[in-house]
């Protein structure tokens, strides 16, 4: 008999700092047991895109995230309990170190607080190539920190020897901490990086294939699975409904007042009547199956960044959602009434999509009508004039350039522009993850006001949304609903 969600047998695999092999241990534990016939839930800490496709990968299931600062707090155990419906088991590859969350916030966001929230014991991944005696301080140190955090037990990776490992497990026997597994270190399992981490399964399907597989077969033989299970089975059991996009477009409320920002506050939006959408273009109007619009978003090695529940918001508001890759498609899915283009990594791709003019000139066209565009980061620079000097979709009056300074952290916005996302004044938490610079930063009217550090960015151009900053539409499911109604009436 299936686990309901909220009891699914589940673990969370944390480290004492990145680099540490949180990945290689929760990938290869999510294979492994997957090899044995349990239906895997993944999930990644934080923002981070990339490792959920390694997940993927290893499962067959789609890699979820989950984020207590993009989503709140309380949106942890629900999301968590959608990705795992009809699971066995799930694995939760935790962030950085295991305290570190939000810069500045405490605890939040950090692999420490997501354990708790979901009542999971947690398997503590340690980089041993350099110390012996010293790990059982380290571990001591991380077990006692914070005691509603459960350490159910130690992997220790990197180990040199036979001799190392029995110097280990004597310090560890001190600690009160089982060792659940020891692993060596082993070339295969490396995956390439690149300026923003991991370098996405999409560009390197077969070897990530391979380098799983071989994830897989290390922790398989390095590791007790047996104990590594009975120590999921013992998490508690959550109060929490599973989230459902239809039920969260239903309870999400209207948008907030406006708040102040840079510059001067943006209206009252009671006090004057919403400014109608652009009008539609000529043709006649195509939906999809049942009177659906169809939304593109694309997909493919360039874009490779997106949030499973946003899909499943757009669906759930009445869109038929239809993935394109505009490395290989020469147009947008027949029909298109919105595009959503997210992140990724077209700056690897500039030739290739600079190339494909036939559907740059398609994207511009239908932004040109008014239709509702979405393009975070990655989907920015794709409608930029060009990017590293390759003409892109011209959609924007903009440049984008690699560089060599990385934009990184959490970011509190709020929208500044009416736009085909959200009225002035939401409230919305994003992140942002690039080494590209776009000049200028932001157009007449910019899409959010970020409060620290303070600032203007993006663009609100007849129905387009672009900006550097990711976010998480569950937090605001409101987003979805005025999205799909813009391409119904554009």
């Amino acid at each position: 008999m299936l686990n309901s969600p909220s009891r699914v047998p589940r673990l969370v695999v944390a480290a004492p700092s990145s680099g540490s092999g949180k990945t290689t241990v929760a990938t290869g534990l999510m294979a492994a047991l997957t090899a044995r016939g349990l239906a895997v839930s993944p999930h990644k800490v934080g923002p981070d895109y990339i490792d959920p496709g390694y997940h993927s990968l290893a499962t067959g299931r789609t890699g979820r995230n989950l984020d207590a600062y993009l989503c709140g707090p309380a949106l942890v155990g629900p999301l968590f309990a959608h990705g795992a419906r009809g699971c066995d088991i799930a694995v939760v590859e935790g962030v950085m170190g295991m305290f570190d969350g939000a810069a500045g916030e405490g605890e939040l966001a950090s692999t420490a607080q997501v354990a708790k929230l979901l009542r999971a014991p947690v398997v503590l991944v340690v980089d041993a190539s350099s110390q012996s005696r010293s790990v059982a301080a380290l571990v001591h140190g991380f077990a006692s920190w914070d005691p509603e955090v459960r350490i159910g037990g130690v992997i220790l990776n990197k180990v040199a020897s036979d001799r190392h490992e029995e110097l280990l497990r004597d310090a560890l026997d001190s600690a009160g901490v089982p060792v659940l597994g020891v692993l060596r270190r082993v070339a295969q399992v490396e995956t390439p990086s690149r300026h923003l981490g991991l370098v996405p399964v999409a560009e390197r399907r077969a070897a990530a294939v391979d380098s799983v597989a071989a994830m897989a077969a290390q922790v398989s033989q390095g590791c007790d699975l047996e104990a590594l299970v009975a120590l999921a089975r013992s998490a508690g059991a959550l109060s929490c409904a599973a989230w459902d996009a239809a039920e969260a477009l239903d309870s999400s409320l209207p948008p907030p007042l406006p708040v102040p920002t840079l510059g001067a506050a943006p209206p009252d939006p009671r006090s004057r009547p919403e400014r109608p959408g652009p009008q539609a273009p000529d043709g006649p109007r195509k939906s999809g199956p049942g009177g659906k619009v169809r939304v593109a978003v694309a997909g493919g090695a360039a874009f490779t960044f997106s949030y499973a529940e946003h899909a499943e918001l757009l669906a759930a508001a009445g869109a038929e959602v239809v993935v394109f890759d505009p490395l290989r498609d020469e147009g947008l899915p027949e029909g298109t009434r919105g595009l959503v283009v997210g992140g990724g990594f077209p700056e690897v791709y500039a030739a290739e999509l600079s190339g494909n003019e036939a559907l740059r000139k398609e994207v511009a066209a239908l932004a040109e009508s008014g239709a509702p565009v979405a393009a975070e980061c990655a989907g920015l620079l794709y409608l930029c004039r060009e990017l590293d000097g390759r003409p892109m979709c011209g959609v924007l009056d903009a440049t984008a350039r690699m560089s060599g300074r990385l934009t990184l952290g959490y970011r509190d916005a709020v929208a500044v522009s009416d736009s085909v996302l959200a009225v002035a004044g939401t409230r919305m938490r994003g992140h942002e993850f690039h080494r590209t610079v776009v000049e200028p930063g932001s157009g007449a009217a910019p899409a959010w006001g970020v409060l620290a550090p303070r600032r203007v960015e993006g663009f609100v151009e007849r129905g387009v949304h672009a900006s550097y900053l990711h976010t998480h539409w569950a937090s605001e499911p409101g987003v979805a609903r005025r999205f799909v109604e813009r391409c119904r009436t554009s």
